[in-house]
């Protein structure tokens, strides 16, 4: 977030402060601050000079403390959205400012692996078992097959099945005993599908 600065303990928030200040003062692109930059130098001041009164632990201290390091934020909270609101998307200007770019925990998808088809095993008569190498983020998987044409041609045609996790074999029923067939599978992620995977052979029985 723009002012997740504002958790620092009081000695590194000081420091923080002083460097926005003296970053805006003077900067052309920030020409007319929300906040009087004298009066935020005086209330930084104010709030580092309560911090060495507050180590005695006295209650007192430390609750006004508290109240002048509300001032200070409020002022720099003020001058932040100032900054984000005037410096046109650009980033060397807005950090020019002494404020920071907004972390972000989003990571951009990535490509999917390549899944394969590991083996092709007979199940009843008429069904092959397909077991696909799984992929990390892989959302589902998607089987094509189809049957060999005569003197082992590719084939044309092709039925599919979607599973929707790779940790079990496939079943693909209904085929023809003696039969040749092809086997393919492709992985669908964030970004779309893979490509098909290499062929597996395997006459069904």
């Amino acid at each position: 977030m723009l002012f997740s600065f504002l958790r620092l303990p009081d000695d590194g928030l000081v420091s923080r402060l002083n460097a926005i200040h003296d970053s805006i003062a003077g900067n052309a692109a920030f020409p007319s601050p929300p906040v009087d930059l004298a009066a935020f130098k005086a209330a930084i001041s104010n709030y580092a000079a309560s911090i060495v009164v507050a180590l005695d632990g006295s209650k007192q201290a430390i609750g006004n403390k508290k109240k002048l390091r509300e001032v200070a934020v409020n002022m720099v909270e003020q001058l932040g959205h100032y900054v984000e609101a005037n410096s046109n998307d650009d980033p060397v200007t807005f950090v020019s400012s002494g404020f920071e770019i907004r972390p972000t925990n989003r990571v951009p998808p990535l490509p999917l692996d390549q899944p394969q088809i590991s083996r092709v095993d007979q199940g009843k008569s008429g069904e092959l078992l397909v077991k696909v190498t799984p992929v990390q983020r892989a959302r589902h998987y998607e089987i094509r097959y189809g049957a060999l044409g005569t003197g082992g041609t590719p084939a044309t045609t092709f039925g599919s099945t979607a599973i929707a996790s790779a940790q079990k074999a496939a079943s693909v029923d209904n085929l023809t005993p003696g039969t040749t067939y092809t086997f393919q599978v492709r992985a669908y992620g964030k970004l779309g599908f893979t490509e098909w995977s290499n062929p597996v052979q395997r006459m069904c029985i």
